[in-house]
């Protein structure tokens, strides 16, 4: 038998596998496929071990090893019947001849990572697993929960993170009862969170709290993540105020996303197009000297909201 968890999620392929290794009655075989040499395929998918009748072999990122990603349609045709092999990949590529072997032969469960667009199963899954701690959530606290677990992703577009949001559950597992002020007192703001409040803070004019997020941001984010990260909310907020669909049309016209969106909407409609403007040319001036001039970033980041702060008071 053979079982492929492919994607990017983590959390519900490390769930998918404890499945497996527990409804497995032996010890399981972990090897890191990266490493694996072409030799060593025989013991692991042809031969039996002595004592054991059945065996489960879990092999990850075998397709980032080129000879033998190529080589492994040959060996499951004399997989032995008494194997469980689970490859376990982040990614793969789907036009080459294995992952096409393996859509013929394996079970292949996708593991994609959630976005806000996944809020509504998202808050549904953060209640399930607090329940499962013994904590009684309501849908305030979820949602709150659910924007307090967003991460940067690599494409510059936030993730759910299912680790984050069951690490905060645990925390609060210790109160005695979990509400919005208790998530504020111990629950950590995420970069995705804090620069929707940083960006909310400069369109209501509120310089001070500008500067407090800035000084919180500056001790452990990366600065030129956060400026892309307003970058974007400066662009979505424009295209708001010039769009006459509804925020959801406008989300996926652009490929944002709605929970973002839904956050800049009444600036967006309140706001005149010259203070537009000037909040476009406020971060086009900050994107130029981050290039060009020896200015340290967060100044620059800084100086930007100000900017902004001053032209809607």
């Amino acid at each position: 038998m053979i079982t492929l968890l492919i994607g990017e999620n983590s959390f519900e392929i490390e769930r998918a596998i404890g499945r497996l290794t527990e409804a497995f009655s032996g010890r399981p075989e972990k090897v890191d496929g990266s490493e694996l040499e072409l030799r060593q395929l025989p013991d692991l998918l042809a031969n039996v071990g002595l004592f054991a009748e059945k065996r489960l072999v879990i092999i990850r990122g075998l397709s980032a090893n080129k000879l033998l990603w190529e080589a492994l349609p040959d060996w499951i045709q004399r997989m032995s019947d008494d194997i469980h092999l689970v490859l376990v990949e982040p990614t793969a590529d789907k036009r080459t001849k294995t992952y096409k072997a393996l859509q013929m032969t394996a079970d292949v469960k996708e593991f994609r990572l959630w976005t806000d667009l996944d809020k509504v199963s998202a808050e549904r899954w953060i209640k399930e697993e607090a329940k499962n701690i013994g904590i009684t959530l309501d849908a305030r606290v979820a949602s709150e929960l659910f924007s307090r677990s967003l991460l940067p992703a690599e494409r510059g577009r936030p993730v759910f993170d299912q680790w984050t949001a069951l690490h905060s559950l645990k925390k609060l597992s210790v109160l005695d009862a979990v509400t919005s002020e208790t998530i504020d007192r111990y629950i950590d703001r995420q970069p995705v969170d804090s620069v929707f409040g940083l960006f909310e803070a400069a369109l209501r004019g509120d310089s001070g709290k500008v500067h407090r997020l800035v000084a919180e941001l500056e001790a452990r984010e990366d600065p030129f993540r956060v400026f892309g990260l307003l970058s974007s909310q400066v662009f979505q907020l424009v295209t708001l105020a010039s769009s006459d669909r509804s925020v959801t049309e406008t989300a996926k016209a652009i490929g944002a996303y709605p929970f973002a969106l839904d956050k800049l909407a009444p600036f967006a409609k309140k706001m005149s197009k010259q203070q537009l403007a000037d909040t476009v040319a406020a971060f086009t001036q900050a994107d130029e000297a981050m290039k060009t001039s020896k200015a340290a970033p967060w100044i620059l980041i800084e100086q930007a909201l100000s900017k902004v702060s001053q032209l809607v008071t």
